[in-house]
């Protein structure tokens, strides 16, 4: 006999059952399978720790609980490591990681049936906390795989409570995968017709720490981090001309204040209408699809021809949306070259992009003084000048050391060396310095091609900085001290690279493979994510509803839903279904006599019945005690010869 059986028959009131092996087991694997995709979106070092922790922690419980004062202990240390990572402030990353951390400990009290209920049901919340950090198809995958385990282990529980042996895995699945297919056109159903909102039904809280990416405000030094991370930012397809890789800057936000150290936006001019511009005849028409960043920023190629609805067009002309974008989303957009790009400037603007703190970077005003006095009016002699000396004498690394309180001149007399930070902020000083209006401009350059789609990826390591000078005539023009450098690193691709023999036919292959993943995440983006208001009513056109407003899709999603659950409750009420196909056969044909009275009694033997209706009713009953003496043939003799047949008279005969 089983363990399952041996531990399960005939509890007493009130006795806890407790666990076979295999029930834990099951139950262990469910939670398992649950807490991965969480921990794939945590900090590496929290996602491994708690994937070290979970199993360590099943595996000391094994035999018996651990004590309470234990438990308690691992509970403080667990909470304690997720403030040391994520800080106090609370947020979706903070929540997430603190149910990582007691899902992790959970198994230390799996003893029993209700221990084993209680860890699948809390375990189930895991995929959703994924959820709302990473929507992409592989959390999705282990997400079904996680409700799909905890369905599994809830029927095994629900049999040992009841004292019987389990199903074979195959039949237990087959179960399950009715009850799935039961429920999955009510879950299309929600997911076409419920009404797409502007604003999400409840507030979800920000996130505790910040995604990599654009901000507000740069300091020299600050996006090492950001230079490592090759996830994409967004994916833009063109339709018509592509831009050259060095004529792809997507612009983000301007940075016009400066104190010394850190660049940032200045409210007071993006209050200012829209700078006026003259485009050249180039035009770039995209669709942009940007990640989730939790940001207002939309990058755009530069400069935007047009205003997406739904964004505000700032006056250094960057594009920002009312709500931060914490989904995929997708734009389409429209830019050109300038030939003239605010060629008036305004007196109060022309003093914030001279401002410079007074105490700061001596060596660096002395070299401005000097420059203009040889260069006199000629504002674009400096500027040319400033980048011929960049070229000759500097070098572009990631490497470089925290920059002291003249940050500029240790980076123009000392080091000569950095990254796209040091080198616009540099540069940005030395124009001011000189008399020349200058501010730096963040986002993104490049971008690679994905041949499986054609359309080109913009990675979160593109981000960049670079200058814009103020010059009589033109207006702003956009100057990249760092590609004088190092142009490579900003115009390079990873294409080029492979199609010049750099990296080898390994590594052909691994970025063939990412691009494939790539292209299956864009098609998941596209299909699911982007499935907004617009598609929603496309796909109603075909049914003849032109437009639908939110209330009557509403209607609409309640009255197909009544539907479909009713069709449920049909298929649920008509009960288990005969497997056997000669005993389905012979039910129907029991029921047809039925419903002329002549029903066949709960004890009544086959023949009996037969010998019963031939008697009220001989013409059709000698057909009957014919048919019932073949059925008992082959029902308790064993003879199986000519069932089809047998099949077929049954269902053909009538009283």
């Amino acid at each position: 006999m089983s363990a399952l059986a041996t531990s399960a028959i005939a509890p007493s009131a009130g006795t806890p059952v407790l666990l076979d092996r295999g029930s834990r087991g099951w139950a262990l694997a469910a939670a398992g399978l649950a807490l991965l995709p969480l921990l794939m979106t945590l900090p590496s070092g929290l996602g491994f720790g708690f994937g070290l922790t979970a199993p360590v922690m099943a595996w000391l419980a094994w035999r018996r609980p651990l004590p309470g004062w234990l438990r308690m202990l691992l509970a403080l240390a667990m909470v304690m490591a997720v403030l040391a990572v994520m800080g106090t402030r609370l947020g979706r990353d903070t929540g997430s990681a603190l149910l990582a951390a007691m899902l992790a400990i959970k198994p230390t009290e799996l003893r029993t049936l209700r221990d084993a209920r209680s860890l699948v049901g809390f375990a189930l919340f895991a995929p959703f906390a994924a959820f709302l950090l990473d929507q992409g198809p592989l959390v999705m995958a282990f997400a079904l795989a996680a409700v799909l385990a905890g369905l599994l282990t809830l029927q095994r529980l629900a049999d040992l409570e009841a004292g019987i042996p389990p199903p074979r895995p195959r039949q237990r699945l087959a179960t399950m995968g009715r009850l799935v297919a039961i429920g999955l056109p009510l879950a299309l159903l929600a997911f076409w017709l419920f009404p797409r909102l502007d604003t999400p039904l409840w507030g979800v809280p920000e996130r505790a720490i910040a995604q990599l990416g654009l901000s507000d405000s740069m300091s020299p030094g600050g996006w090492l981090d950001l230079m490592a991370d090759d996830t994409p930012a967004m994916r833009a397809k063109f339709q018509g001309p592509v831009p050259r890789p060095e004529q792809m800057y997507w612009r983000g936000p301007v940075l016009l204040d400066y104190d010394g150290r850190t660049w940032t936006r200045s409210r007071w001019l993006e209050s200012l209408p829209p700078a006026r511009t003259e485009p050249g005849a180039i035009r770039w028409r995209y669709e942009l699809e940007v990640e989730a960043t939790d940001r207002r920023d939309l990058p755009a190629l530069d400069l935007p021809l047009v205003v997406p609805e739904g964004t505000q067009q700032l006056h250094g002309l960057s594009l920002v949306t009312p709500r931060p974008l914490s989904a995929p989303s997708r734009w389409q957009l429209q830019s050109a070259p300038p030939t003239r790009f605010e060629p008036q400037l305004r007196e109060l603007v022309r003093q914030r992009a001279l401002a410079l703190p007074p105490d700061r970077d001596p060596r660096t005003h002395a070299l401005a003084r000097q420059w203009r006095q040889d260069a006199g009016t000629d504002d674009q002699a400096i500027v040319d000048r400033a980048l011929g000396w960049i070229r000759s004498d500097f070098a572009y690394t990631l490497d470089t050391p925290l920059p002291g309180r003249h940050a500029v001149d240790e980076f123009l007399f000392e080091t000569r060396a950095g990254y796209c930070e040091h080198f616009s902020s540099a540069f940005t000083v030395l124009m001011r310095a000189a008399g020349i209006p200058a501010r730096v401009v963040t986002g993104y350059t490049g971008g690679y091609r994905n041949p499986f789609g054609d359309y080109w990826i913009i990675r979160r390591m593109d981000a960049h900085a670079w200058v814009e000078v103020w010059l009589d005539g033109p207006g702003w023009v956009r100057v990249d001290p760092t590609a004088a450098v190092a142009p490579e690193r900003i115009y390079d691709t990873l294409e080029r690279r492979i199609g010049t023999g750099g990296g080898g036919l390994d590594a052909l292959r691994l970025d063939r493979l990412g691009d494939l993943t790539d292209w299956l995440r864009r098609g998941w983006n596209d299909l699911v994510l982007g499935f907004d208001a617009n598609r929603q009513q496309a796909l109603l056109r075909p049914l003849g509803l032109q437009r639908l407003q939110p209330s009557q899709l509403l209607l609409l999603f309640v009255a197909t839903a009544a539907l479909a659950l009713a069709g449920m409750v049909w298929l649920l009420a008509r009960g288990e279904r005969e497997r056997d196909p000669l005993l389905r056969a012979w039910h129907r044909l029991g029921r047809r006599y039925a419903r002329l009275g002549l029903g066949r009694a709960p004890h009544e033997p086959a023949l009996a019945w037969a010998v019963r209706v031939a008697a009220a009713h001989p013409r059709s009953g000698q057909a009957l005690l014919a048919l019932s003496r073949r059925f008992a043939e082959a029902r308790y003799a064993g003879r199986h010869g000519g069932m089809r047949r047998l099949l077929d008279d049954l269902a053909r005969h009538r009283p």
